[in-house]
């Protein structure tokens, strides 16, 4: 079982479901169970995808799409998603493409100090994400006054906290409904990463 609620088959999909499951596929050309969850309300797929997409594979992005990943990456540590870290940490590997900082940066994040790896605005970008998802009551000016303070200016925070909501959101999706990797591909990227991805 690949989760604790019913998910239609591709095989079995019709109407505006098999749409769906056209527009969600995979570079690998399969569903994710991520999506397959969705399969009794497609018209939340529809707008899982576009949150998704905007967040993590939209060209107007600025910052680098391995940092993005790294930060997917560290959202979903602090929650505890398994689903989440083995696509994204996958992803975010693929993309540095260097092993010995992939380790590095890896043990960081599994120590809640990205001050291990990092330095700098993606440091306090990877602070503020954690803050944001692990004591988002606790939230203040100054979070954002010390990331402007350290470099980062508005439109990185807002592409930080646009993937820190979004892994928020889908954490809770796949932990709440039991969703594994059973039959998924692991990863958006191939093993050697597509050459015109953003370092």
């Amino acid at each position: 079982m690949s989760a604790w609620i019913r998910m239609i088959p591709v095989g079995e999909a019709i109407g505006v479901l098999k749409t769906m499951y056209e527009k969600v596929m995979t570079p690998h050309r399969t569903v994710d169970n991520v999506m397959r969850a969705h399969s009794l309300r497609p018209h939340t797929m529809e707008g899982h995808l576009a949150l998704y997409k905007s967040v993590l594979h939209n060209p107007e992005n600025t910052l680098p799409f391995w940092f993005l990943e790294v930060v997917a990456s560290y959202v979903s540590i602090t929650n505890r998603c398994a689903y989440s870290l083995e696509h994204h940490w996958t992803n975010a590997r693929r993309l540095i493409r260097d092993k010995e900082r992939s380790e590095a940066i890896r043990a960081a994040l599994d120590a809640a100090n990205p001050a291990l790896a990092f330095k700098g605005k993606e440091a306090a970008l990877l602070d503020y994400a954690r803050k944001l998802t692990a004591d988002v009551g606790s939230m203040e000016k100054s979070d954002i006054d010390t990331l402007r303070a350290v470099g980062c200016d508005d439109g990185e925070i807002l592409e930080v906290n646009q993937v820190c909501a979004y892994f928020n959101y889908s954490n809770r999706l796949l932990n709440g409904l039991g969703v594994t990797t059973a039959g998924d591909v692991i990863g958006y990227y191939s093993e050697e990463a597509d050459a015109g991805a953003k370092k």
